[in-house]
């Protein structure tokens, strides 16, 4: 069964590295036509020249940086009074810095709050009268495994993201009426750049080598392995498409069975 996305339009933040990157080149594939957003121009212009053109869609970038909610919502909606309206929209920020939460600083919560919900809300809003228009409509956020079973060493990023699941689970109630689903896709340790730096910091901090560090992590996957990007990105792109429509609130892990059935 092949997943058509043609005539749909998607949004896809974080889309120049890693897993959205990853989205962003299988929407593509599916037939979408694709926009992409993150903070460095230079490689969006690069993952742009990589998207597939083979079903006549028009695909574009959007120039913002997350850790300025205002000014992100200036820009999207400055661009929504032109562009057609979006069905998928993917958000996917990176994570917060690694720590425990009894010694995070105020201001760690406040800056992953305003990344994460805050950015991912006023995208929500400016897509969502479109979408209603439309009776199509899918909000994607990736999140992480953390919304399950808390990780160790990643504090504030284990209860931001949790405030994002449970945000998102609440517009699934409110906008399932309209043909809208909103799904949670929970990537377990993922080959990117932010697992290299998990790793990293990881090792720095407890005297290991960053190999040592990796064999232990994938010790605990029944996989035995890191997921790709493209893997996380295949659950992604399922529920972006019309086979997905009566999966809707809900939390889709993809981390090998590290997390277990609950």
């Amino acid at each position: 069964m092949k997943i058509n996305l043609t005539g749909k339009r998607a949004l896809v933040c974080g889309s120049t590295a890693g897993i959205g990157k990853a989205v962003a080149l299988q929407l593509a594939e599916a037939g979408a036509s694709v926009t992409l957003l993150a903070r460095n121009e230079e490689k969006l212009k690069a993952t742009l020249a990589e998207l597939e053109c083979g079903e006549g869609q028009s695909h574009g970038y959007l120039v913002a940086n997350f850790s300025k909610p205002e000014a992100l919502k200036i820009v999207v909606e400055n661009h929504m009074k032109s562009a057609k309206a979006y069905h998928i929209l993917l958000n996917n920020t990176g994570g917060p810095a690694g720590g425990k939460a009894v010694d995070a600083e105020l201001n760690e919560f406040e800056a992953a709050f305003r990344s994460h919900l805050m950015c991912n809300h006023i995208l929500a809003q400016a897509l969502v009268d479109g979408m209603k228009t439309e009776k199509y409509g899918r909000i994607i956020n990736i999140i992480s495994t953390s919304v399950k079973i808390p990780l160790n060493g990643l504090g504030v990023s284990n209860t931001i993201r949790g405030a994002v699941a449970n945000w998102s689970k609440t517009l699934a109630n409110e906008l399932g009426e309209f043909g809208i689903t909103v799904n949670n896709v929970l990537p377990g340790a993922t080959e990117t750049e932010r697992l290299s730096s998990i790793i990293s910091n990881k090792a720095s901090k407890t005297g290991k080598s960053e190999e040592e560090v990796s064999n232990a992590m994938r010790a605990q996957v029944p996989a035995g392995r890191f997921a790709q990007p493209w893997e996380v990105a295949a659950a992604a792109t399922f529920l972006a498409s019309p086979l997905a429509g009566y999966i809707n609130g809900v939390n889709v892990p993809v981390d090998g069975g590290r997390t277990g059935a609950l």
